[in-house]
């Protein structure tokens, strides 16, 4: 399509920063340019008619880690490279939170809990034996103890008779979180064009050079906040991971009210209202679920209906009214990459599962690189 003259001059003409992404990462960032340069033009690219990762796909979990998540971490990273991530975690969600207000973001303080199947018993003592460990780290942080042993009161079937309790945990709408976010963009004179595929982009010393499936265009920096989507262009240390998730129709006098994790934070679950919103299943088939495919697979989604009818629901009628998915950016490390790549190119990438907690944060450190 050719474009005009005067969509050439509006949109792609003396453009001072195109940021590539309008999920949380790209929206938090461009707000955060717009602070700090009031007058600059600057432009949102988006591939999907909606941000199309993982920011209106996720499950609405304002969480910073399960204590099985966050001993699975000390394996594989330092205690403080641990704490640090939790603690930009909780920066993360206050940035957001303070933002947008609770109110906007229906963001609901019920805590979060762990469960843990009758099979794996090991697991379950190891979880018991190190949460005074656990609590012993994060104390700095949140003043008290985090985890708390609770017994099941939610008449769950086949798993040990304790959960771990967290009531720094809570739920949002991300839906309206979003929309929210693209209003305050829109308010603050942000300009964002969707379906705006990225192909190419080239760094020409004092400004990029970048390709779109509508147009070539020029830019006085360029930003990345593409997440999962981000390998191919960025050539990055990181890998797409698909969510999978499905949601019940509404199940008269349902019983769970809180946010879930189950399995290492494999499966996560949640009600919204009346309704069972239920995902994971990512560790049933790593390979065949590193796809930026906005698709579902029998083995996730048989998977996720046994685990309802038998641990979370059991003997209680639901139908699955919706399925979905969404694309996560993950690596060998937890830690975000947020760092520039040539004279005027950036990214803000790889959250790790963590993008409603870490999001905002990794935009304003993004705009901060400028």
């Amino acid at each position: 399509m050719q474009l005009s003259y005067w969509e050439l001059k509006n949109w792609f003409t003396n453009v001072d920063f195109t940021i590539v992404g309008s999920g949380i990462v790209g929206l938090h960032c461009a707000l955060s340019l717009r602070e700090k340069y009031p007058r600059a033009k600057v432009l949102i690219l988006e591939k999907g008619i909606l941000p199309q990762g993982a920011s209106t796909k996720n499950a609405g979990f304002a969480c910073f880690g399960s204590i099985s998540e966050i001993i699975n971490d000390l394996k594989n990273h330092t205690e403080e490279e641990v704490i640090q991530l939790i603690q930009k975690r909780v920066e993360g969600l206050k940035l957001l939170r303070n933002r947008l207000g609770d109110g906007v973001i229906d963001f609901k303080p019920y805590g979060g809990y762990e469960l843990f199947l009758d099979k794996d018993e090991n697991f379950y003592k190891e979880c018991i034996q190190k949460t005074p460990f656990i609590n012993d780290i994060l104390r700095p942080l949140f003043k008290t103890d985090v985890f708390l042993k609770e017994v099941n009161r939610f008449n769950f079937e086949e798993i040990f008779d304790y959960l771990i309790f967290n009531p720094f945990e809570g739920q949002i709408d991300s839906g309206n979180m979003m929309q929210a976010l693209l209003k305050e963009a829109i308010a603050n004179d942000i300009l964002i064009l969707n379906q705006q595929n990225v192909t190419s982009f080239n760094d020409l010393n004092d400004k990029v050079e970048v390709v779109t499936n509508e147009t070539p265009f020029i830019t006085n920096k360029l930003l990345f906040a593409t997440n999962g989507f981000a390998a191919e262009l960025t050539k990055n240390e990181l890998q797409p991971a698909r969510a999978q998730v499905l949601i019940t129709k509404p199940i008269e006098n349902l019983h769970i009210k809180g946010t879930f994790h189950l399995d290492e934070g494999y499966y996560y679950f949640r009600n919204i209202g009346n309704r069972v919103l239920f995902g994971g299943g990512r560790n049933l088939d790593f390979e065949g679920e590193t796809t930026t495919e906005l698709t579902q697979t029998k083995i996730i989604q048989d998977k996720l209906e046994q685990l309802l009818k038998t641990v979370i629901l059991p003997n209680v009628p639901f139908e699955i009214e919706h399925r979905w998915s969404g694309i996560m950016g993950v690596g060998n490390q937890k830690k975000p990459i947020v760092k520039q790549m040539s004279n005027n190119v950036y990214c803000g990438v790889r959250l790790g599962g963590m993008g409603v907690a870490i999001g905002s944060l990794i935009g304003k450190e993004l705009a901060e690189l400028i």
